[in-house]
C-alpha cells in the first residue's frame, strides 16, 4: 500500500496528491498522513466523489487516513482520467488571458502565520488550473515568494513550465535586498508592469 506524508502540506496538496496517486498507482489502497482534521475531511470528500472507500484513525498528533478503491471508482474514474488527460495536454498550450497580481507574501488579514499557509496553498492550486493564467506578478513583499528560500518556488517553477509568465517588480526586489536571490520568473520594470495589467482580460489581485 502506498503511503503518502502529507503533515504539513496547506490544503488542497494532500487532496490533489492522493488523487493522483490513487490514479497512477496500481494498489488498490492508499494511506494518507495528515496533521489536522480539516486534511480528513476533504480527503473524506473526494474519496467519497470518486467511488471510495474511507477510514481514518487518529494516532497521536497525526490522522492516519485509508482510502481503498471500490468497483465504482474502477469502473468511473479510469474513463475520466483520460479524457481530463487530454484535455490538460491540449490546455497547456492555451492561455486563459487572467493575470495573478500578488502584492504580499501572506493571504489575507489576521494571522500573519496562517497567511502565509494559505499562500502556498495558493500558488500551488494555480499549478492544477487547465488551462492556467496568463501570467503572475509580485510586488512588495509578494516579491518575497519568489527568492530562493521559499517553498513556493518549486510551484512558480512548473508554473512556468506550463506557459505562464511569471514577472518581478524590480523595484521591490531591490527594497528587500532580493534582487540577485530570485530563483524564480523575470525581474521587470513597473511601465512593465502597468502594461501587463492594462491588457489583461482579467486581474485576480491577492
Amino acid at each position: 500500500m502506498k503511503t503518502l506524508d502529507m503533515r504539513g502540506n496547506p490544503c488542497p496538496i494532500p487532496v490533489v496528491s492522493a488523487k493522483k496517486a490513487l490514479t497512477e498507482n496500481d494498489a488498490d489502497a492508499i494511506t494518507v498522513i495528515v496533521d489536522n482534521i480539516t486534511a480528513v475531511q476533504n480527503l473524506e470528500k473526494m474519496a467519497k466523489g470518486t467511488g471510495c472507500i474511507f477510514s481514518y484513525e487518529e494516532d497521536g498528533n497525526s490522522f492516519k487516513v485509508v482510502i481503498t478503491k471500490s468497483s465504482e471508482h474502477n469502473q468511473a474514474v479510469p474513463m475520466m482520467n483520460q479524457t481530463l488527460s487530454a484535455e490538460e495536454k491540449e490546455n497547456k498550450s492555451k492561455k486563459n488571458g487572467s493575470i495573478v497580481f500578488i502584492s504580499s507574501d501572506s493571504m489575507g488579514r489576521g494571522s500573519e502565520e496562517l497567511g502565509k499557509i494559505l499562500i502556498k496553498g495558493f500558488i500551488f492550486s494555480l499549478t492544477q488550473l487547465a488551462p492556467p493564467p496568463e501570467a503572475v506578478i509580485f510586488i512588495n513583499s509578494g516579491v518575497r515568494l519568489a527568492s530562493k528560500d521559499a517553498n513556493t518556488v518549486p510551484d512558480l517553477k512548473t508554473l512556468e513550465e506550463m506557459g505562464t509568465k511569471v514577472y518581478i517588480c524590480g523595484t521591490c526586489a531591490n527594497y528587500f535586498n532580493l534582487t540577485d536571490s530570485i530563483a524564480a520568473g523575470s525581474i521587470v520594470d513597473m511601465m512593465f508592469i502597468t502594461n501587463q495589467l492594462t491588457g489583461a482580460d482579467s486581474i485576480i489581485t491577492i
